[in-house]
C-alpha cells in the first residue's frame, strides 16, 4: 500500500471522530445534588470554616500531635491507600498509552523441506537439502478513536485515580479523628481511675471511723459492715478502669502500627482547644470533605463506563502495518530482502448475543448505583456534622449544671457525715448514698469534657479537616 492511500485512510478516519465521537458520548456535568438544610439548627451563611485549618493548628497539645504525626508516617491504612493510588495512575498511564500504536518486533529462522515440483531457486541452492528461511522485521497496530471509546477509558482511568487520592485522604482524616479521641478517652480513663483511688482512700478512712463511733455507740455493727462493702465497691471498679486503659493504648498503638505496649500522654486538665467551631455552608462539603468527593469522582468513572459501554455498539477503525527483511540466504539478507504492508480494517458488531445490550444496561445501574451512593455519602456528612455540633453544644451545657451538682454531693457528704458523728439526726444510709452519687458525679464530669473534646475532633473531621 503506498503513501498517498495512508494518507487517504488517516484523513477519512480523522474526520469521522470529529464528526461521530461526539454524538455517541457525553460530557460529564456535576450531579445536581441538595446541600441546603444539611446542618440541622444552623442556617449560617458564613463561609468561614475550621476544616481549612491545618491539624497541628487545632491541637495545642505537643505530645497529641506527636502521635499523629507518627501515626500519619506509619500507619499501615494510610500505607495501603497510597499504594492504591500508585496502582491507580499505572492504570491511568496504561489508558494514555491505549492513543499510541502498538509496535512490536519479531526475528525468526525457519528450516522446511520443499518440493522439487514448480519451484524456481535461487543459484547456488541445492534442491536436495532443507530449506533456510531468515526472517527479522517489525508490526504495528493503532485503533482510531472514532467513537470516544479510547477517551471515555482514559477518563474513567482519571476519575479512578482522582476516587483513590479521596480515597487516601479519607483514611488520613479519621486517622487524626481515631487517635485524638483514643488519646482524649485514654486522658479521661487516666482522671476516672485518679478519681476512684482518691475516693478508695476516703472509704477506707471511713471503714476506720465508722469502727470507731462504734465503740462509742454512734453507730451499730451494720454500719460498719455498710462502709467496708462501700470500700470494696470503690476497689472493685478500679480492675475494670485499668482494663480499659490497656485497652485503649493498644486500640492507639495500632492505629501508631506499633506492637502493644504504653502510650506517653499528658493529662485531661491539661487539654484546651482554642479553635472557633465555625461550618461554613453545607456546599463545602463537595469541596472539603475527602469522602463525598471520593463519591462523586466513582459516580464520574461510572459515568465514563457508560460512555464507554455506548461506543461498542459501533465500527472499530484500525490501522495495521508490517514490513521487514525475508531472506533464503544470509548474504542476501541486506539486499533485496525489504517486504511490507499495510491494512486498514472496519469492524462492525452485527450479532453479539446480547453482550453489548447486557454490557450498556450493566453501566447505566451502576451509574445510578454510584449517584445514590453519592449522595447517601452526602447526607451522611451532614448528619455528622450535626451531631457533633448538638453534641458539643449538649456537652457544653451540661458542665455547668454537673459542676454545681459536684460541689451540692461534696456537701452533702460532708454535712451527713457530720450529723452522724455528732448527733442522732441521720445513719450511715445517708452517707453511703451521698458517697456513691458524689463519686457517679465526678466520673459524669469527666465524661462530660470528653465528650466535648470528642465533639470538637468530630466536627472537624465531619467538615473534612485534616488533610490540608
Amino acid at each position: 500500500m503506498n503513501r498517498n492511500c495512508l494518507k487517504y485512510i488517516l484523513l477519512f478516519i480523522s474526520l469521522s471522530g470529529i464528526l461521530f465521537s461526539c454524538r455517541i458520548t457525553q460530557s460529564y456535568k456535576h450531579p445536581d445534588v441538595k446541600t441546603q438544610g444539611l446542618y440541622r439548627g444552623n442556617q449560617s451563611t458564613d463561609t468561614t470554616t475550621m476544616a481549612s485549618m491545618p491539624w497541628q493548628s487545632l491541637f495545642a497539645d505537643t505530645v497529641l500531635r506527636s502521635l499523629i504525626q507518627e501515626g500519619l508516617n506509619n500507619n499501615l491504612d494510610l500505607k495501603t491507600a497510597v499504594q492504591k493510588i500508585l496502582e491507580a495512575q499505572a492504570t491511568l498511564r496504561q489508558s494514555k498509552a491505549a492513543f499510541l500504536p502498538s509496535l512490536s518486533g519479531n526475528a525468526s529462522v525457519t528450516r522446511s523441506k520443499q518440493s522439487q515440483a514448480g519451484l524456481n531457486f535461487p543459484e547456488g541452492i541445492d534442491i536436495n537439502t532443507l530449506t533456510t528461511t531468515y526472517q527479522a522485521g517489525l508490526s504495528t497496530s493503532w485503533e482510531a478513536d472514532v467513537w470516544g471509546k479510547l477517551s471515555s477509558t482514559k477518563r474513567a482511568a482519571l476519575a479512578s485515580f482522582l476516587q483513590s487520592d479521596a480515597a487516601k485522604r479519607a483514611v488520613q482524616t479519621q486517622l487524626i479523628a481515631d487517635i485524638a479521641n483514643n488519646y482524649f478517652s485514654l486522658l479521661a480513663l487516666d482522671k476516672q481511675l485518679e478519681i476512684t483511688r482518691q475516693t478508695l482512700q476516703n472509704r477506707i478512712k471511713d471503714v476506720e471511723t465508722m469502727k470507731v463511733l462504734k465503740e462509742g455507740d454512734v453507730v451499730n455493727g451494720a454500719a460498719v459492715v455498710q462502709s467496708e462493702a462501700n470500700r470494696y465497691a470503690a476497689e472493685v471498679s478500679i480492675p475494670d478502669l485499668k482494663r480499659s486503659i490497656r485497652e485503649t493504648e493498644n486500640a492507639l498503638d495500632i492505629l501508631l502500627s506499633r506492637p502493644p505496649g504504653p502510650i506517653n500522654r499528658s493529662t485531661l486538665v491539661d487539654q484546651k482547644v482554642t479553635a472557633e467551631l465555625q461550618t461554613g455552608i453545607p456546599t463545602q462539603l463537595l469541596t472539603n470533605r475527602p469522602d463525598v468527593q471520593q463519591g462523586e469522582y466513582a459516580f464520574r468513572a461510572a459515568f465514563e463506563n457508560t460512555n464507554l459501554a455506548r461506543t461498542y455498539f459501533y465500527p472499530s477503525f484500525t490501522i495495521t502495518a508490517s514490513g521487514g527483511l525475508s531472506s533464503l540466504t544470509l548474504k542476501d539478507f541486506f539486499t533485496k530482502s525489504i517486504f511490507y504492508n499495510a491494512a486498514a480494517g472496519l469492524t462492525q458488531p452485527i450479532f453479539n448475543q446480547g453482550i453489548n445490550k447486557a454490557r450498556l444496561r450493566t453501566a447505566q445501574a451502576q451509574q445510578q448505583e454510584a449517584l445514590n451512593s453519592f449522595q447517601k455519602t452526602l447526607l451522611v456528612a451532614g448528619q455528622e456534622v450535626s451531631n457533633a455540633l448538638y453534641a458539643h453544644e449538649t456537652a457544653v451545657e451540661k458542665q455547668d449544671s454537673r459542676s454545681k451538682q459536684i460541689i451540692a454531693l461534696q456537701k452533702s457528704v460532708d454535712y451527713t457525715q457530720e450529723l452522724l458523728r455528732y448527733s442522732s439526726a441521720t445513719n450511715y444510709t445517708d452517707v453511703l448514698t451521698s458517697e456513691q452519687n458524689l463519686l457517679a458525679a465526678q466520673l459524669s464530669g469527666v465524661s462530660d469534657k470528653l465528650q466535648e473534646l470528642q465533639a470538637i475532633v468530630n466536627l472537624y473531621r465531619a467538615l473534612g479537616g485534616g488533610w490540608r
